[in-house]
C-alpha cells in the first residue's frame, strides 16, 4: 500500500515525480474520510494503550515539511481520540545558545521516546541538514557527515526497540501560497504568520533540493521516509494514520502477563 511513497535509499530523488495533490487513501466523500480517520484514531488509541502497558517498545513519528504543510494539523487530527497517556510531542525551534554549544543531535537525544512511549517530532534533527544547508551555514561535506551521524543515531534507536516512521508532508508551491494568504487574510490566524515566512518561501527551489538530498541519504531500511501528498489535508491525515496503525500492528503488541497473585483478590 505504501511502497509507492517510500523513498528508496541512496537513489536520486526528484520530488516532482510525486503529486502533492494525490489522494489514493481517500474515500468517495468527505464523510467517508472522516469516518475512516475516526476508525483509525480509535484503533491507534487501542494500540497505543497496549504499547504503554507493555513498556518494551518505543515509537517515533517524525513530521517534516515546508512551511504550512500541516504538521500541527496532522497531530491534532491523527491523535484526536488517543489517550494522552504515553504520547509526547517535541517541537524543534531555532537552537538555543546552550544547544548550539553542543553537537547537533544533543537536544534530540534528550527527547526520544522512552519505553512504552509514542513520541512525535514536530520538525526534527533534519532541520540541521535543511535550513542550515539552504542558507550555507554548513558546507556540503559537513552536510554529508551529518547524514551519516543521523543514520547511525537512528540505527541506535532502532537497536533499542524504537520503531521510526518518518513522513515528509509534500505540498505544492501554489498550495503553500494559498495557505499563507489565508493566514494574512484571517485576523484569527495572524498569530501563525511571520514576515520571515515570505523570505523562506523565496528559497523554495533550494529547500526542494535540500529535501531531495536529505530524504534520499537517510531513508534507510529500518528508518524509511514516506512522501505524504499533503495538498489535501484529509488525505494527509489519513495516510499518516494508516502508516502509524500499520507500524504498531506489525509490532504484534500484547498486554503484560496477568499477575497470579491478583487472582481471586476482593476489594473491600
Amino acid at each position: 500500500m505504501f511502497e509507492k511513497y517510500r523513498v528508496p535509499f541512496g537513489k536520486k530523488l526528484d520530488l516532482s515525480d510525486y503529486d502533492p495533490a494525490d489522494k489514493p487513501f481517500s474515500g468517495d466523500s468527505k464523510d467517508d474520510d472522516k469516518e475512516r480517520l475516526a476508525d483509525l484514531a480509535a484503533k491507534l488509541d487501542e494500540l497505543q494503550t497496549i504499547l504503554h502497558a507493555n513498556s518494551k517498545h518505543r515509537v517515533l513519528l517524525v513530521l517534516q515539511g515546508m512551511d504550512t504543510s500541516g504538521k500541527d494539523g496532522t497531530i491534532r487530527a491523527v491523535f484526536q481520540n488517543v489517550d494522552p497517556l504515553g504520547i509526547r510531542v517535541a517541537n524543534f525551534k531555532s537552537p538555543t545558545p546552550i544547544e548550539l554549544a553542543r553537537d547537533f543531535l544533543w537536544r534530540v537525544h534528550m527527547v526520544v521516546p522512552a519505553a512504552g512511549e509514542l513520541a512525535i517530532f514536530n520538525r526534527s534533527h533534519y532541520e540541521d541538514v535543511l535550513i542550515t544547508r539552504v542558507h550555507d551555514w554548513i558546507d556540503a561535506d559537513e552536510c554529508k557527515r551529518r547524514y551519516t551521524h543521523i543514520n547511525n543515531f537512528e540505527q541506535l534507536l532502532v537497536d533499542n526497540h524504537t520503531t521510526i516512521i518518518k513522513c515528509f508532508l509534500h505540498i505544492s508551491n501554489e498550495e503553500q501560497r494559498k495557505r499563507l494568504q489565508e493566514r494574512i487574510d484571517d485576523p484569527n490566524k495572524h498569530w501563525k504568520f511571520e514576515l520571515g515566512d515570505l523570505k523562506e518561501r523565496s528559497f523554495w527551489p533550494q529547500y526542494t533540493k535540500a529535501y531531495e538530498a536529505a530524504l534520499s541519504a537517510t531513508s534507510t531500511e529500518n528508518a524509511p521516509w514516506y512522501i505524504v501528498p499533503s495538498d489535501s489535508k484529509r488525505h494527509r491525515n489519513l495516510m499518516v494514520a494508516e502508516l502509524l496503525v500499520q507500524a504498531l500492528t506489525d509490532l504484534k503488541l500484547s498486554y503484560p502477563p496477568a499477575r497470579p497473585e491478583l487472582t481471586g483478590m476482593k476489594v473491600e
